[in-house]
């Protein structure tokens, strides 16, 4: 991996009016690095990636692009600059193929004389070849997505990104909804993604998910991060007690002499 983070945000802070949403977050992605951000509901985990995806602009605090300061006016931005966000609604049409949805307000034309079509030889083909680089393999390019598993529904999500030329992609609890098998399916496409190069930020409140792939783990908690760990200093257990705020249960149990 290169030593020069794909992204960094630096000691974020999000006010919004009175409310401190954000209060002091940092966090690094590398190349080819799974960065796990975890914490409870309520943690700021929804606040970060908005800020970290040009939906909130940071109240204070320094985004830095391959090491250069940058500032998001817009999602647009975000996507220009490499940083693409899958958010948990996948905003998908379950009538609609797979490749429609793929190619949704990027379809490729071909021109003949003056005029322009869509081409849907090229664009079926490039959907079944992404969905098979990411292990799914489709009847047909004109399936619908609503016949698709949610597990699979993500990986369309993920691949239709990767293919726009994401170079971070943020990752919106993609395993809160699914069952085991599909869950597995998800990871193994993170891990895929993740050895091309791609920097991927893995926001998720399960710790087991999160070890299954993750390479740094950054928990937040009440707006605030609690640090960063790499893989084999921390176990799930010490991870989950973090995210729940174990540490100062622990405070509270001493000073009331053990009985919490």
């Amino acid at each position: 991996m290169a030593d020069t983070p794909l992204i960094e945000l630096v000691d974020i802070k999000k006010q919004f009016g009175p409310v401190i949403a954000l209060n002091g977050v940092s966090l690094s992605v590398l190349p080819g690095e799974c960065h796990c951000l975890l914490g409870d509901n309520g943690a700021g985990k929804s606040t970060f990636i908005k800020t970290m995806a040009g939906v909130h602009k940071p109240t204070e605090g320094t985004i830095r692009i391959g090491g250069q300061p940058v500032v998001f006016d817009s999602p647009r931005d975000a996507m220009e600059a490499g940083v693409a966000t899958v958010y948990q609604d996948l905003a998908m049409i379950p009538l609609m193929s797979v490749t429609r949805n793929f190619w949704m307000g990027q379809e490729p034309r071909k021109q003949w004389g003056p005029f322009r079509f869509l081409d849907m030889d090229m664009a079926s083909r490039v959907t079944m070849e992404e969905m098979r680089r990411m292990g799914i393999k489709l009847r047909e390019p004109d399936q619908a997505v609503g016949t698709l598993s949610g597990g699979e529904r993500q990986t369309v999500a993920i691949a239709r990104a990767v293919y726009f030329g994401a170079k971070v992609l943020i990752l919106d609890e993609p395993t809160s909804a699914l069952g085991v098998r599909q869950t597995a399916n998800v990871l193994a496409t993170i891990d895929r993604v993740r050895k091309s190069g791609i920097g991927v930020v893995f926001i998720t409140h399960n710790v087991r998910h999160a070890l299954a792939v993750g390479d740094r783990f950054t928990v937040l908690n009440r707006g605030r991060t609690l640090g960063t760990a790499s893989r084999g200093e921390l176990n799930a257990e010490q991870l989950q007690d973090m995210m729940a705020g174990g540490e100062e249960l622990a405070v509270l149990s001493t000073s009331l002499g053990g009985t919490v």
